[in-house]
């Protein structure tokens, strides 16, 4: 099959192990990112197949009209919103999704937290200009940990977070908090009591028409001025321009970010990343090796059961 796998920024792909799956297609590999559906029309026409790297690319109805070549469309890890696959499937197009790997989102969550409590960006850099300490952080341990969501990467999450003596809050929909009380977690059923309540919030919510918008200014608002929100899911759980709003008023009054309403950043810097109070990476809580290896290895195998004519892993 000729294969497409669209916006590798790295170009990552072609040094996975797992790449020499696809040694029988025609494979190739763009690294850049592509806006307008004209363009990516353009781009994808001469493909049969075309792997997806979580939500970088929209494959919608109108664009499955100028693509009358395409028979596959294949995500790395699960199939989100940015997929028509209703329109997919009626123009006969195969959807298929992998398996993803919580570890690395947990850890960078993590990750993203001890920075912004230790102020870690400004001191390395002051330490690189040959200057001395300018701020005073403050310790996790003994502060309430808040999770938005139970499942696998928040589960994680909160065992690093037991490891740091921090106490436990979680939020979510009944079966989420049944959960949490079984792990013997603090199940906060109200959204502004939770907020209210945790000295760092942390979202792990998966985006849908339910979620979008979820956390509100009033929400935000509710932490304290030492308080720090955490956010490694999806950027549009909250309500748009509300966490830059809620900065400026001092609470929450630090947040940790990887994720944006518009991605790629490239040759653009939000407001919101001007704010001193404001830690963030470029979407990287997926990016790294092993997850890498097992996204991409599931997509392949997906292709070529696919070519064998029994394809796994079907979107419904």
């Amino acid at each position: 099959m000729k294969i497409a796998i669209l916006e590798d920024y790295q170009r990552a792909a072609p040094a996975l192990e797992c790449f020499a799956k696809l040694a029988a297609h025609e494979v190739e590999v763009f690294s850049d990112p592509l806006h307008g559906e004209e363009a990516i029309a353009a781009r994808l026409a001469p493909f049969e197949a075309v792997v997806l790297i979580r939500e970088r690319t929209r494959i919608t109805a109108s664009l499955l009209e100028k693509l009358p070549r395409l028979k596959l469309v294949v995500q790395t890890a699960k199939i989100g919103p940015h997929v028509d696959v209703a329109a997919c499937k009626a123009r006969g197009i195969t959807v298929c999704d992998s398996t993803g790997n919580p570890v690395s989102t947990a850890e960078l969550t993590w990750a993203l937290m001890l920075a912004a409590a230790r102020n870690l960006v400004s001191e390395v850099e002051r330490a690189r200009t040959g200057q001395w300490q300018g701020s005073v952080g403050f310790a996790l341990a003994g502060k309430r940990l808040g999770l938005l969501g139970f499942g696998r990467i928040a589960q994680r999450v909160a065992r690093y977070a037991a490891a740091f003596e921090m106490q436990v809050s979680v939020w979510g929909r009944e079966s989420t908090l049944a959960r949490a009380k079984e792990a013997g977690l603090d199940a906060i059923p109200s959204l502004p009591e939770f907020m209210a309540k945790c000295d760092v919030a942390s979202v792990h919510l998966r985006l849908n028409a339910e979620t979008r918008g979820l956390i509100t200014y009033s929400h935000l608002y509710a932490m304290h001025p030492d308080s720090l929100f955490v956010n490694t899911s999806r950027a549009e759980l909250v309500e748009p321009g509300a966490l830059e709003r809620a900065l400026r008023a001092g609470r929450p009054g630090a947040a940790a970010i990887d994720v944006f309403e518009n991605e790629p950043l490239f040759g653009e810097v939000p407001s919101l990343l001007k704010l001193p109070n404001v830690t963030a990476t470029p979407h990287i809580g997926y990016v790294e090796r092993a997850s890498y290896e097992k996204y991409f290895g599931d997509a392949f195998d997906a292709v070529n059961a696919y070519a064998s004519g029994k394809p796994v892993r079907v979107v419904a």
